[in-house]
């Protein structure tokens, strides 16, 4: 009797384990498929967004080139005014459309400017327009100043005036890592930066350098 239960256990267990096994395997071929589907549909989403940020930039170029038209039937010293108006000081004027400090003082005694000069000023009134009235930034001329990151000296005044305005845009947008825009502007920037200091936020909501572990 004890000899025929054994042979029936055994008989059973072999059953179930082919039955396991072949659960197993079959679980295993529908993860597998799982996993490469999702997978392509990773990679499909990856291009479909590099594609509509491409389409993106390119909608915010058109729209920059026809503000820029549109800026440019004011003359020098109204674009200067402006600008003024904003809370850009002459010098960061002058660095952004890539001229010298004189030369603006000149402009704004009613010096004469080139057409070229005039539609970078108009070009950089149309950047605020689109910085402030089509993606919500509020004084421009300050965020203008401010460091992609907290301890690196380059600000959109800087990567405007590298003629990197797809770059100040996105940064204005805020939907991008900072170190990644930073990455396109210059990719040794973590070498050059190097620092033994960090940034740490003090209680009082203040920052502060403390120096890394």
């Amino acid at each position: 009797m004890s000899e025929q239960i054994a042979t029936g256990l055994l008989e059973r267990d072999a059953t179930e384990g082919l039955t396991m096994s072949g659960t197993l395997s079959e679980t295993g071929s529908a993860t597998s498929d799982l996993t490469k589907e999702i997978g392509y549909n990773r990679d499909v989403a990856r291009v479909l967004k590099s594609d509509f940020d491409d389409l993106h930039h390119q909608s915010l170029n058109v729209d920059w080139r026809r503000r820029t038209m549109e800026r440019g039937k004011t003359d020098v010293p109204g674009l200067l005014e402006e600008l003024s108006d904003l809370g850009f000081a002459w010098t960061a004027i002058a660095k952004l459309i890539g001229v010298s400090a004189p030369a603006i003082h000149k402009w704004r005694r009613g010096g004469s400017a080139t057409g070229a000069s005039r539609g970078k000023l108009a070009g950089l009134l149309a950047a605020c327009d689109i910085i402030h009235g089509a993606i919500g930034v509020d004084d421009v001329a300050s965020w203008f100043e401010m460091p992609v990151l907290p301890h690196v000296p380059v600000t959109p005044i800087d990567m405007y005036a590298a003629d990197r305005t797809d770059l100040v845009f996105d940064f204005a947008k805020a939907e991008d890592d900072p170190e990644a825009l930073m990455d396109q502007f210059n990719p040794e920037w973590r070498e050059r930066y190097r620092t033994d200091f960090t940034p740490v936020k003090m209680s009082d909501g203040n920052w502060s350098l403390q120096m890394k572990d």
